[in-house]
């Protein structure tokens, strides 16, 4: 069946040669329109053919097909050539030098300035000791070291606060006022306590003559 196949498609191949070989291109102009029409045959009646492209025998179109493959292969060579010297190139390359060796002053620029105004607001402005405050000026102290030491110097300094050990200031706390318990009044003692004379299964009766549930 592969056989077959490839018997087949070199059949076609050989068909499609053999008629490339004798094929032309007619350019065909109508003289009552001027329409351009082109064709391999002859053009239609009353029409001026100009033949744009002769007849080409088999030998001449094999020949264009492998100087069109050279010319192709040339440019992937060269496009290999190029990608390859633009890596060799990248590898190659210095690596860019710090900002503070390119002449870049920081703690000059206006970014700087307007950090550490920003910071002075915040210090003279918040409410000192509070928790939110303190938060806010820690903010805008990173500010400045980032706008004032460049993001190489800054990214330093922000390694050396990782390993700084956290202090949590102490919290103090306010315990109610304890006030003494009241104390209840005395119990006046009875001048004459009753005596119990007489007791039986359900009352008792005291000296008195009162009697009381048992």
């Amino acid at each position: 069946m592969h056989k077959l196949f490839c018997t087949v498609v070199a059949a076609g191949g050989l068909a499609l040669a053999a008629a490339a070989a004798h094929a032309q291109v007619v350019r065909c102009t109508d003289p009552a329109t001027g329409k351009v029409t082109y064709t391999d045959g002859a053009c239609q009646s009353g029409a001026s053919a100009r033949e744009v492209e002769a007849r080409k025998s088999a030998a001449d179109i094999q020949q264009e097909r492998a100087e069109a493959a050279q010319a192709l292969e040339r440019k992937q060579q060269r496009l290999q050539a190029e990608a390859a010297a633009q890596a060799q190139a990248a590898r190659n390359a210095p690596a860019p030098a710090p900002a503070a060796q390119q002449g870049i002053d920081y703690a000059r620029s206006p970014e700087c300035a307007r950090s550490r105004r920003n910071l002075d607001t915040t210090i003279s402005t918040g409410d000192a000791g509070t928790y939110g405050q303190t938060l806010r000026v820690e903010a805008a102290q990173r500010q400045v070291d980032l706008d004032c030491l460049g993001p190489a110097a800054y990214a330093e300094l922000e390694k050396t606060r990782a390993t700084r050990p956290v202090v949590v200031p102490p919290t103090t706390i306010v315990l109610p006022p304890r006030y003494p318990r009241p104390v209840p009044p005395p119990v006046a003692a009875q001048p004459n306590p009753p005596k119990f004379t007489q007791c039986n299964v359900f009352r008792c009766y005291d000296s008195q003559g009162n009697s009381y549930p048992r």
